[in-house]
């Protein structure tokens, strides 16, 4: 039996792209516009910011816990929803600690690679060219939102960008990297293996609430994990057919790593 070539299909924000520094100054700018002059309000510092949003608290509690009323909270996260995916603050997403050095042994290792990511095209292009990161994936190997596309949920549009990929690109063993729910979904629907980092927008605890296959801490982790059980991994999925998620095997995979 011939063995498929290795694909790694990864999400670009969280396991490429760190966007705390994005978030918290649209955060930052979102509470200086909202607030009455001379209303004192609580600037909350990145690291607690962040930690909210890794969370999943809501962007009106994050806004009240800010100082803001009830109604000053709504108009905060409806402006923080039009404003944090704008170019003016898309200057401040930096690649991830280790991120370049592990695509770049991907590369030397000729594994396939492709990008899956819920941002639009210009959005992508934007940073490929500022980071230098284009050079990783080529043309066919990039899946995002064109810039015209009306969103749904992330959970809902990803799994269709998998789809999508999966009819397009050649047989090859998956292997899905990303830090969201909407990651795990795309690839649970598939029937792929994925490997959930931390260096993302959600935290362990909301990650572990779906069941990715492990939960590592960065890119370079889960290239690891992949090395260690590709073949034998997706081998033995067709026929356990996801019977093994929520085991106590699994369980230490996808909790305690």
């Amino acid at each position: 039996m011939v063995q498929k070539k290795l694909r790694i299909i990864t999400d670009f924000d969280g396991p490429i792209m760190d966007v705390s520094e994005r978030y918290y100054q649209v955060y930052q700018v979102c509470l200086e516009q909202v607030r009455r002059p001379g209303q004192t309000v609580k600037r909350l510092s990145k690291a607690e910011f962040w930690q909210l949003k890794r969370s999943q608290v809501p962007e009106r509690q994050i806004g009240q816990m800010s100082g803001l009323d009830e109604l000053q909270a709504q108009d905060f996260a409806r402006m923080r929803r039009n404003t944090v995916h704008t170019p003016p603050y898309l200057s401040y997403d930096t690649p991830v600690s280790g991120a370049i050095e592990t695509l770049e042994r991907i590369q030397q290792a000729g594994i396939d690679l492709a990008v899956m990511t819920m941002r639009r095209t210009s959005e992508l292009d934007e940073a490929f060219q500022r980071c230098d990161l284009g050079r990783f994936f080529k043309g066919d190997r990039r899946y995002c939102l064109s810039d015209d596309y009306v969103k749904t949920t992330d959970v809902q549009d990803k799994p269709l960008l998998m789809q999508r990929a999966l009819n397009e690109l050649p047989p090859a063993e998956n292997w899905m990297v990303g830090d969201t729910e909407a990651d795990i979904a795309a690839a649970k629907s598939h029937g792929i293996p994925v490997v959930s980092v931390l260096s993302g927008i959600r935290d362990r605890t909301q990650l572990s609430k779906h069941q990715p296959d492990w939960i590592v801490h960065n890119f370079a982790e889960a290239l690891e994990i992949i090395l260690q059980h590709a073949g034998r991994e997706s081998a033995g999925r067709e026929s356990t057919a996801w019977q093994n998620v929520g085991s106590s095997d699994t369980y230490f995979n996808a909790g305690n790593r």
